[in-house]
């Protein structure tokens, strides 16, 4: 019998090799991230806010919009999925739904973190935490919310930034102790830190490779020679798109045509075939009797 999600989410980041998730913040950046042969996705709630808003990653995002784009990430890439829950959008009681949400979305585990809200990307000066026993509360509602004891609870610690190194750990051996499954330190900046911290906690810790550059961007093997579970790539698809976007569109502006952009784009029948055509093909042929009426190119 095939494995859930969940339970495929808890062995990777419990295995011998690191768990490696890259980010992304859409349905059709997930389907790239499975055609490319990676076994686990990620979503970033600042690329979903850059996605959905248009806007920094500073806590308008609601419960819902999270979710949603949740659901589509893990339909369309049929990976397990690790999504941000920012805070939970609350205290316990609005985390244990928060959680009973995603895990009705189909996502594999969520990451939620101590900061007071409005929240901010944790590589943005100008964040607040709450206190550690408030946020024990909210782990401890996380994990008594889940269904499936699989579902991945990742506890996220932001204090590094605004009560420094000590106050950090304090704070993880406490969420470990109230039964996350995984524990994430975020923004940690140098090698010291990178390499003590892993020696310091029974559960596995997950390594956050940010664009910011303010946590030192270290290969897959380093990465798992430290001794962390998984390692996130949040925004690094995201931000790809940009500089070839702006090309196109450069190109567009100042030529008015569009026919030399031909190589530097996928075919008409590449994106289709990526986002499915030939499941979609395959069920109008069961399904749709007018031959006329099939999908195809």
């Amino acid at each position: 019998m095939t494995d859930r999600v969940t339970t495929k989410l808890k062995k990777m980041i419990a295995g011998p090799e690191l768990a490696v998730l890259p980010g992304v913040a859409d349905a059709l950046n997930a389907r790239l991230v499975a055609a490319e042969g990676f076994n686990g996705i990620y979503m970033t709630g600042a690329g979903t806010s850059a996605n959905r808003l248009g806007m920094p990653d500073v806590g308008l995002l609601t419960m819902n919009e999270m979710a949603d784009n949740a659901w589509r990430i893990a339909d369309a890439s049929g990976l397990p999925l690790l999504a941000d829950a920012d805070t939970g959008w609350g205290g316990p009681l609005n985390v244990r739904r928060t959680v009973q949400l995603y895990e009705r979305s189909g996502v594999a585990g969520l990451h939620i973190e101590d900061q007071e809200w409005p929240k901010r990307c944790g590589h943005l000066a100008g964040k607040a935490v709450i206190s550690t026993e408030d946020m024990v509360q909210k782990i401890k509602a996380a994990v008594d919310a889940r269904i499936d004891q699989d579902f991945q609870i990742v506890a996220r610690t932001d204090a590094l930034a605004v009560e420094g190194w000590n106050a950090m750990l304090d704070r993880a051996h406490a969420f470990e102790e109230a039964g996350a499954d995984v524990l994430f330190l975020e923004a940690m900046t140098t090698m010291e830190q990178l390499t003590e911290a892993p020696k310091l906690f029974s559960k596995p810790l997950l390594y956050n490779m940010a664009s910011s550059g303010k946590t030192p961007f270290l290969a897959t093997n380093e990465i798992q020679d430290l001794g962390f579970g998984v390692v996130i790539y949040p925004n690094f698809v995201v931000l790809a798109a940009i500089p070839a976007i702006r090309r196109i569109l450069k190109h567009l502006k100042e030529t008015g045509d569009v026919k030399n952009l031909a190589n530097e784009i996928v075919s008409f029948k590449e994106f289709f075939d990526l986002m499915g055509m030939d499941d979609v093909k395959a069920l109008e042929e069961r399904y749709v009797t007018d031959e006329t009426r099939r999908a195809d190119y």
